[in-house]
């Protein structure tokens, strides 16, 4: 059996779709959280200077997003041919691309560079969002294909991250993405994870 450890801060962020998927997986791994003042320390010993990093029996590889694709690939959630593959991949890439817009706020210092960050991601959010929700209303509750896969899993497991940053529940009016939040959050791998998991804000 290969041996999974996941280095990260100590926040769901980036790291928790890669936890989600791994518990769905059935796939055991050490959780490595870092203290932020140990970074520097840190950063140096990592592929590109970033995290989150997965170690599969000692070999290092960054990138959240091809770590989770790589994960779901061993419990089937890929799609079922090369086309389903690559609506998961856009609505991953998509799912991305709403964080970003929420971020460049989020993480903004200059206040007039906020300012304008913040009233560009008041118009966008609500957009990915109804888009998202009415793709899932398309795809009978799940983004694509009708079925469970690692795009409904990302998406749930950035949820706490994305609502951190925005201040509120960015799903709040989206029907149909409230019910992948409770699938995803009812399977029994990840509602036990969800369950020890350390408690952090984002």
């Amino acid at each position: 059996m290969p041996s999974y450890k996941l280095t990260y801060f100590p926040v769901k962020a980036l790291g928790e779709p890669i936890r989600f998927l791994l518990s769905y997986a059935n796939i055991d791994f050490v959780d490595d959280r870092f203290d932020k003042e140990d970074w520097p320390k840190i950063k140096p010993s990592t592929p590109y200077g970033q995290v989150p990093v997965l170690e599969v029996d000692g070999k290092k590889i960054h990138q959240s997003t091809a770590i989770c694709r790589y994960i779901a690939k061993k419990c089937g959630l890929t799609g079922k041919d090369d086309w389903e593959a690559l609506e998961i991949d856009a609505t991953v890439d998509t799912v991305h691309d709403l964080r970003a817009k929420i971020a460049a706020h989020h993480y903004e210092s200059d206040a007039k560079a906020k300012a304008e960050k913040l009233k560009a991601a008041k118009e966008l959010v609500p957009f990915y969002v109804q888009r998202l929700d009415e793709q899932a209303k398309k795809n009978g509750g799940y983004l694509v294909g009708g079925k469970l896969s690692w795009a409904d899993i990302v998406f749930v497991a950035l949820l706490d991250y994305l609502n951190f940053m925005s201040g509120h529940d960015i799903i709040e009016k989206a029907a149909n993405l409230k019910v992948i939040r409770d699938k995803v959050m009812s399977e029994p791998k990840i509602k036990a994870w969800v369950a020890k998991r350390p408690k952090t804000d984002m």
